[in-house]
């Protein structure tokens, strides 16, 4: 007699095969004709320590199992004639198949009536589903009853993704547990990882618990936004004067899939590092603080270079964020800082600044040009109300850095008339009302040379234009 078994691969319950045996045709005669057998030659397998048996061994077998890959059905034809089927005839042991609970449930005693002939050898039979692999996969599956150490027969995760399935259809549990454990430990292809995930609906939640969390996040902690802000932060924290951790992050950034994952995590560390350099600018220009003279030199030696390091910081995060077209909070926050701009607008007319930190007005006014140049130049569009306040807020801060242009750098000088041009034209943009008042301030944009300031003699020019040009007949618009 026979019992055949088929299906897909099914969840395992956690107590015993019920599942795996609803999938089974039940026992029938066998029909001996109905078996292509391979030549068999003996399968070169190493039996166990503990065992006295050999993988296919008909001298001591007492288990005969024929198994037979079933073909798929084409367009709703039922399945191919089992004679046009790949089939295996293999000599098995019972004690040994009872590793499987599969196997194990076959060979109880409610079966054995059906299943033993008169010679006591039980005839099984197995239906492969082409879909749960190949006759080969099952064979090394059988082969593997046989063996204590399955470290020695199975070496990558291709070779466990291959019989992982057969062994929950078997419910070979030891085996199901070396390839979960094996899974667990090694890397995988992105290709392997997706096989990983077909597998893991058809595991225990224990089983698959620690390969989910591979690939994916529960928590905060796993967070593709916090991921990603944390490395902004060790870019140019840990590494502030490397480039290529810079370099590699910003091209991490401009590949993610997730622009506003990206643009998040950009907003929060320009958020909190501008708010130490502020923090540190209020602290400086309104101590509040007694002690010694040589402390409070140190502790407002200590906030300049807070502030300068910080605002480089700052520095890398706009070029980002302008580069990535999602500067749009950033624009909006920096046009809201005339407290800011005031403690800069008294620390920049001491000399104590000069001598501790000389580069932190252009670090300070790079951030506001290239702002500016991003909102001038229309690839972050800001309101209006917003456009006018950046310009009356930070103004006046590069007014106060001209006025000591003469002991600054050529580099400085530079910054300076790239940042006038870029406000002139801002203001271009605003309402005539709102133009005249901030082009008024303008004046000390002027040079010895009326013929080295065209942007603003340009500037002046456009709003007189306009101030003397009548008014469209709106009515003949209509």
């Amino acid at each position: 007699m026979t019992s055949g078994g088929n299906g897909g691969l099914k969840k395992r319950h956690r107590n015993g095969s019920g599942n795996r045996l609803s999938e089974t045709d039940g026992i029938s005669p066998e029909n001996p004709q109905h078996h292509h057998h391979h030549n068999q030659k003996p399968f070169n397998f190493h039996r166990n320590s503990s065992s006295t048996y050999r993988f296919n061994d008909s001298v001591t077998a007492d288990v005969i199992l024929s198994v037979n890959l079933e073909s798929i059905p084409f367009d709703g034809d039922e399945p191919s004639a089992v004679d046009n089927q790949e089939s295996a005839k293999l000599y098995l042991h019972s004690n040994v198949l009872r590793r499987s609970v599969y196997f194990s449930t076959l060979l109880s005693d409610r079966w054995h009536k059906d299943l033993i002939d008169d010679s006591r050898i039980f005839n099984l039979n197995l239906k492969v589903q082409a879909s749960m692999g190949t006759i080969d996969v099952h064979l090394t599956v059988l082969k593997l009853l046989y063996a204590n150490d399955f470290g020695n027969e199975i070496n990558s995760v291709s070779t466990v993704l291959s019989i992982l399935p057969v062994a929950l259809e078997l419910l070979f549990e030891d085996l199901v547990k070396f390839c979960v454990n094996f899974l667990e430990a090694v890397p995988w292809t992105e290709e392997e990882e997706k096989r990983v995930l077909n597998l893991i609906p058809f595991l225990r939640q224990e089983e698959s618990h620690e390969l989910l969390s591979r690939v994916s996040h529960g928590g905060k902690d796993s967070d593709p936004d916090e991921m990603l802000y944390g490395l902004i932060l060790a870019a140019i924290q840990n590494h502030p004067n490397a480039v290529s951790p810079k370099t590699f992050v910003a091209k991490l950034l401009r590949e993610f899939s997730s622009r506003d994952s990206v643009k998040r995590a950009l907003d929060k560390a320009f958020e909190n590092h501008l708010k130490v350099v502020k923090d540190s600018l209020d602290e400086y220009s309104s101590p509040n603080f007694r002690g010694e003279q040589n402390e409070t030199e140190a502790i407002q030696r200590l906030n300049l270079h807070t502030a300068l390091t910080n605002g480089k910081y700052l520095l890398w995060l706009v070029e980002r964020m302008i580069e990535l077209r999602v500067a749009d909070l950033a624009v909006k926050e920096w046009s809201e800082q005339a407290s800011f701009t005031a403690n800069l607008q008294r620390a920049f007319r001491e000399d104590a600044w000069r001598n501790i930190v000389p580069g932190l007005p252009a670090v300070i006014l790079r951030c506001t040009c290239k702002l500016a140049n991003a909102v001038a130049g229309g690839s972050i569009l800001a309101s209006r109300q917003v456009r006018m306040k950046l310009v009356k807020d930070w103004l006046p801060v590069l007014i106060v850095c001209k006025e000591n242009a003469s002991q600054s750098p050529l580099s400085h000088k530079t910054l300076y008339q790239e940042l006038e041009e870029t406000l002139l034209k801002i203001i271009s943009t605003l309402p005539l009302s709102d133009s005249q008042d901030l082009l008024q301030k303008c004046l000390s944009f002027s040079t010895r040379n009326v013929e080295d300031c065209p942007h603003l003699i340009s500037a002046f020019n456009t709003w007189f234009r306009r101030a003397l040009h009548p008014p469209p007949d709106c009515g003949k618009l209509n």
